[in-house]
């Protein structure tokens, strides 16, 4: 997985950057074969909740994305993760239900006579 991270209005640290790809390392284990993913980290102090992560996976298929705002940078990346890992294993359970459907009706068919196209 090739990951991109763009900081705006904030110095990138090696260990934002380490933090980052640990963090990212933990989506992989849903299964989903994760091309790229690109991180954009925001820093604007006149709002209440000054750091912005927004995050944007490549992956076959519709891509996912996930944006939060906080306080504090750390804080952000854990909940941005969060999210896209709500959101890989929604994912993973709709294609998984969907085979699961398209085989029962195939079986249905077959005991029945007919043949699906």
């Amino acid at each position: 997985m090739q990951i991109h991270l763009s900081p705006r209005n904030i110095a990138l640290t090696g260990a934002i950057h380490s933090f980052i790809a640990e963090k990212m390392t933990h989506l992989e284990e849903h299964g989903e074969q994760i091309l790229a993913a690109h991180i954009v980290l925001l820093h604007d102090q006149n709002k209440k909740k000054p750091f912005v992560v927004k995050v944007h996976l490549a992956i076959p298929g519709p891509d996912v994305f996930c944006e939060d705002a906080e306080s504090d940078l750390y804080v952000a990346i854990d909940k941005v993760i969060h999210k896209l890992s709500a959101q890989l294993s929604k994912r993973k359970t709709k294609l998984k239900d969907h085979k699961k459907h398209l085989t029962q009706l195939e079986r249905e068919a077959a005991r029945r006579g007919f043949r699906r196209r």
